[in-house]
């Protein structure tokens, strides 16, 4: 199987068992379907809405373009091998699909500490805000997240494509992640695992001690305003993200922590959790403790109910 174009993997998936299997397929679709639109509504609020084109929403937007790509590459590939029972996947399709898996994983951490030190910069120094946080800073610091994201998984990837697969074509998951695709190497994989760990660990150790620097200093000064109303005012514009950033790192860690070998079975339900739940999560989350959100998705409904009684008219 040294010619990779001529590879063809097979996906074991989560089960055999057809009522698993189709509750499974419900489960996901919705949840892809949901997901999708309810970040794609937060897109479009906050492109459409004028009182939400400050630097808060422009990076909640992109982060909900994250989630989109992200639940996109991992979720319909599963839906059709549950649908037709297909589960053949090439080797091109698989590595397409694990690069932007990745891609997207890494650049939503660097987005999450770009998101923290825009809050930080509007509880900690709200004079400066606008100054500070103006539109071409807030581009770039986009454009570094998704970089940052591209340079850190290269070395292991391009690694990994040249890896030779001559024992088994049975990936051990309902996608293409790296630790199945590991084990089913005959190259030596050990310095891959390594240099992937490393690479993992740097970016959650640098990326989460930005986030705690930035918390730190924001509870501090939110901890020194005169009022229990401002404090509770302050608090609310970040608990959010707070909590996003807790189920992110919390998951991610849960999963890429241990050596690439072990927990696969638990690792592939945490993933689908990963892929499908956290995704559907996030917009709910934003819009539920956010007014202003949820004033942009109300005056966007009554704006349409007011076009269509006019165009009817």
């Amino acid at each position: 199987m040294k010619n990779h174009s001529a590879i063809t993997f097979i996906l074991l998936g989560l089960t055999d068992n057809p009522r698993l299997q189709v509750f499974l397929l419900v489960f996901l679709f919705l949840t892809y379907i949901f997901s999708v639109a309810g970040n794609l509504i937060i897109v479009l609020l906050t492109l459409v809405n004028p009182h939400l084109k400050t630097p808060m929403y422009f990076f909640l937007w992109n982060f909900s373009i994250l989630e989109i790509i992200f639940t996109t590459v991992c979720v319909p590939r599963f839906l059709y091998s549950l649908t037709t029972g297909d589960r053949r996947v090439t080797y091109n399709a698989c590595i397409i699909q694990l690069f932007f898996v990745i891609l997207t994983g890494a650049a939503e951490y660097f987005l999450l500490t770009a998101m923290s030190y825009d809050r930080y910069v509007a509880i900690c120094k709200p004079l400066h805000y606008t100054t500070i946080m103006r539109d071409r800073v807030c581009t770039i610091l986009v454009l570094l997240c998704w970089l940052i994201g591209l340079i850190v998984i290269l070395p292991p990837l391009s690694l990994g494509v040249e890896l030779d697969f001559c024992n088994s074509n049975l990936i051990d998951h309902f996608g293409c992640d790296a630790s199945p695709l590991l084990m089913i190497a005959c190259s030596d994989t050990q310095f891959i695992e390594q240099l992937a760990l490393v690479m993992a660990v740097l970016t959650l150790i640098f990326t989460l001690v930005c986030v705690a620097v930035s918390y730190t200093y924001i509870i501090k000064t939110i901890l020194r305003l005169p009022s229990s109303q401002q404090r509770k005012k302050a608090f609310s514009t970040c608990s959010s993200h707070m909590i996003v950033v807790s189920i992110t790192y919390g998951s991610s860690i849960f999963i890429y922590m241990k050596p690439v070998k072990e927990g696969v079975a638990m690792n592939k339900v945490v993933s689908l959790l990963n892929t499908s739940v956290i995704p559907l999560m996030n917009p709910f989350i934003y819009t539920l403790r956010n007014k202003q959100v949820k004033q942009a998705f109300k005056d966007s409904i009554k704006k349409m109910a007011f076009l269509s009684r006019s165009e009817e008219t």
